[in-house]
């Protein structure tokens, strides 16, 4: 769920959960933003885009699974990001380049090859002063560019990003935590399902989330990629592509340890 006013968030949190819960949850709001397309009215934001080349350091090898070149999906300029997230970005990356598996391959080749790898997806960082632009070796897939513009929103998590120690909640009127935001926050606007999204929370419609926890909570959410016919990806009826990182390897800036989610219906 999204809000442009973080005030009017706090305030229907504790409205429909409560003087409880409803504080506790609007604690977990996390700071993110929509990825629009760019225009003459809305800029890009720094060199935020979807497809196109890859922004990479001199020298950064391109990266491939059992030789098989990945595909670029987006770059994301956390420096024009930064004055919006605030303590939620640790570390100062730069630019981040997504990549995904995706070649341009008959399917049968395709299916020898081992998606559900670590070496399936990568996140690199590249410093903006030294980046260059970087076009995908075949048959990694080339998609159009699209310059983004970053919308600055504020965004709580989806009911099956939340457990049961989270909230305080009523627990013969609720079989758990995910079941009380389900029934009083449901009927909200603001869902980011089909939307292109970087940080805050994921949107995930399904009972699988996305955000895993370890000893340091939530994973970090980069970024959310919906299907595109435009940009000519997919993934799966009505899939969606996710990227996190764990909270110890975002605050030290490894995003060698980032992970890479598909969801479909």
């Amino acid at each position: 769920m999204e809000f442009d006013d973080p005030a009017v968030m706090r305030r229907l949190c504790v409205e429909r959960l409560g003087p409880e819960a409803g504080p506790q949850f609007a604690a977990m709001a996390r700071r993110g933003f929509r990825l629009a397309a760019a225009s003459e009215k809305t800029p890009a934001t720094g060199r935020s885009q979807l497809g196109g080349s890859a922004l990479l350091e001199p020298g950064t090898p391109w990266p491939v699974l059992a030789d098989v070149p990945l595909s670029l999906h987006a770059v994301l300029d956390t420096d024009a990001l930064a004055g919006w997230l605030g303590e939620q970005l640790p570390v100062r990356p730069g630019l981040l380049n997504f990549f995904y598996l995706d070649p341009d391959v008959p399917y049968e080749e395709y299916c020898k090859l081992d998606s559900s790898s670590p070496d399936a997806w990568r996140v690199i960082p590249a410093d903006p002063a030294r980046a260059v632009t970087t076009t995908a070796p075949e048959p990694a897939r080339c998609y159009p560019a699209r310059p983004v513009y970053a919308v600055e929103v504020t965004m709580l998590p989806d009911s099956w990003d939340v457990e049961d120690g989270d909230l305080t909640y009523d627990k013969d009127q609720h079989w758990g935590a995910p079941a009380l935001i389900l029934d009083e926050m449901h009927d909200l606007d603001g869902n980011t399902d089909g939307d292109h999204c970087a940080f805050g929370w994921p949107a995930t419609s399904y009972t699988v989330p996305v955000t895993s926890r370890d000893g340091d909570g939530p994973a970090v959410h980069l970024l959310q990629l919906a299907e595109d016919t435009d940009l000519g990806w997919g993934w799966g009826d009505a899939g969606t592509l996710y990227f996190t990182i764990p909270a110890r390897a975002f605050a030290a800036g490894d995003f060698s340890k980032a992970e890479a989610t598909g969801q479909c219906c």
